[in-house]
Formats: C-alpha cells, sequence, structure tokens
C-alpha cells in the first residue's frame, strides 16, 4: 500500500501509521504512550521528518502541537484504514472461528442459555463462545464497551443509548413467601398500607424492584426494601430460610423452590425480558438473537411479545 501524495516521493506505510497516531494523540511524545509496539521518542521525530520530506509538505506543527491544512487532509486519508484495521481482524477471526460473547442474569445462563447454545452451534458448527453473568446495567455497559456481543437481560420500554432491542418476553411479578406463613394472598397483607416486615429483592435500581414499588403505590402501599439480594434466585433463598418476603418473577425453578409459596401480584407491572445488542447484528449475533427469541416463544407462549428483528 504505498500511495504519492502532493506528487512528490512515494510514502512508507510504516510513517503513515506512525503519523496516523501522532495526529490522533496530539503530539509524539503523546503518540508514543499509545503505540500497540515499542518505539522510542527520537525514532518516530525521525520518521515523521521523512514523511514530510517524502510528501513534499509540512504536516503538522511541533509546539503547541496543530495539524496544518495538509496535515489534516492526510489524516483524513489514513483514519479509516486504521481505525477499522481491529474490527476487520475480528471479522476475519469470525469467518474462520466465530465468537459469541454473551452476558446475562445468572438464571439464564444456568437455566436457559444452555439449550439456546446448542440450537446456534447446529448453525455454527465451529462456535466458541463465553458467559459472563451480570445486572442489567453492567450488560449495557459491557456492549458499549464491546465486551460482550448479547446481553440478555431486563429491557426498558425505550432501549438504552446507543443500543438495539428485541423484547421476548414479558413475565409477571410474583411475591415470594414462605410455606408457613400465614398470608394467603398479597390484598389480604396490602389491607395492612404500612408493612415492616423485611422486604428482600433485587438491586432497587432494577426492573424488577421498580415495577414492583410502581404497584405499592398504585394500592397505596408503603413497604421499602431491607434486603438486597444479587440475583432472583438468592431472593428465593433468604425467602426459604424464613428471612422475609421476596419480590421475583414467575418463572421456573424460582416457583418450585421447596419452603417458598408463591403469590401472585395482579395488576402489577411485568418485567419484560429482551435481547440487547449493539450496531448492526452479524451473521453470528442475528443466528442467535433469532434462537433466543424462539426458544422463548416455545417457553413461555403466554407470555411471548411479538416483535420481530429487522
Amino acid at each position: 500500500m504505498v500511495r504519492r501524495f502532493a506528487g512528490k516521493r512515494s510514502m512508507n506505510v510504516h510513517h503513515l501509521e506512525l503519523f496516523y497516531y501522532v495526529a490522533k494523540h496530539g503530539g509524539i511524545s503523546a503518540a508514543v504512550r499509545h503505540f500497540p509496539y515499542g518505539i522510542q521518542q527520537p525514532a518516530v521525530s525521525g520518521q515523521m521528518r521523512q514523511l514530510e520530506e517524502d510528501s513534499g509538505a509540512k504536516l503538522f506543527e511541533r509546539t503547541p502541537f496543530k495539524l496544518t491544512p495538509a496535515g489534516v487532509q492526510l489524516f483524513e486519508h489514513v483514519r479509516p484504514f486504521f481505525e477499522n484495521l481491529d474490527g476487520i481482524a475480528a471479522q476475519l477471526r469470525g469467518i474462520v472461528e466465530p465468537e459469541l460473547r454473551l452476558g446475562g442474569a445468572e438464571l439464564a445462563l444456568r437455566h436457559h442459555i444452555p439449550v439456546v447454545m446448542q440450537r446456534v452451534k447446529q448453525r455454527f458448527p465451529k462456535l466458541r463462545f463465553s458467559l459472563r453473568s451480570g445486572f442489567q446495567t453492567q450488560l449495557e455497559d459491557w456492549l458499549r464497551e464491546s465486551v460482550i456481543d448479547l446481553g440478555v437481560t431486563a429491557v426498558e420500554a425505550r432501549p438504552p443509548a446507543k443500543l438495539r432491542r428485541l423484547r421476548l418476553t414479558d413475565v409477571p411479578l410474583v411475591l415470594l413467601v414462605h410455606r408457613n406463613s400465614g398470608v394467603k394472598s398479597c390484598e389480604e397483607l396490602f389491607a395492612r398500607k404500612n408493612l415492616t416486615e423485611p422486604l428482600i429483592a433485587v438491586p432497587a435500581s432494577g426492573v424488577v424492584a421498580r415495577n414492583f414499588q410502581r404497584g405499592l403505590k398504585k394500592h397505596g402501599v408503603v413497604w421499602p426494601q431491607t434486603v438486597e439480594a444479587t440475583s432472583i434466585e438468592l431472593v428465593a433463598d433468604y425467602v426459604a430460610n424464613g428471612d422475609g418476603y421476596g419480590v421475583s418473577i414467575a418463572i421456573a425453578p424460582i416457583t418450585r423452590k421447596k419452603d417458598v409459596r408463591v403469590l401472585p401480584l395482579p395488576g402489577f407491572e411485568p418485567m419484560t425480558i429482551g435481547v440487547l445488542w449493539r450496531g448492526e447484528p452479524s451473521p453470528l449475533v442475528r443466528a442467535a438473537i433469532e434462537v433466543v427469541q424462539g426458544y422463548a416463544r416455545e417457553t413461555w407462549p403466554e407470555w411471548a411479545c411479538r416483535d420481530e428483528l429487522e
């Protein structure tokens, strides 16, 4: 890849790469700290002088650093190529050895994703995949930072910033009580209006806890959360241990846990589970989304959303 610039001499591709880092980071000393390989500042300075000689134009002012008009033109020309190198390398590796990085709640990764991944592997036999558990906000951050390719999690009415989403199911909320509890229904419990019993739920910033508190408000009930659990499954464990009442979702294996009874919460907004991703999905990500959607419709037909992948 050698190109004429300003009609003088052929420019060295390595020099162009160094110039890209110098222009991007605002100077030679700053660029040296960001090169993906070791190179000393004097060497960069010398090669930048050579690039200016080959191009026949001064490319930047040294102190304070500033690109000249010729430097701006050259930087705009080389930037797309160097910025996309990592992306094209990942795409090429994906053709040979497709890899899917998937994130989700512990419950989904343990009980549902194994079936999903077996079905995806039928389409991509050489598939390699990794799993990462986390809360909704963590998954959203990991997607924006390209740590994961796809997240299965609770989703809001609007997609998070810079992300795309597809709704899968609307899962009803339920209240978990110990099997020896004398409470027979939520209506009976809510009649007291001000509740002081320990309330166990996942983080208050999550969809489940927020939807539950909104539902309480509609009933005129005040019941602050007192115990924060790190997963829906852990909520059920605490309830089974007799530590309080738990906010959960009507999904197995939660509802089948020993020593726990499930009370419906009619009129409470459900938790919508969906998939999140960033940008245009690759063929692999698109296939995974389609498989997850098919699995959700098959497993929970009565709760399935009818969104379609564009």
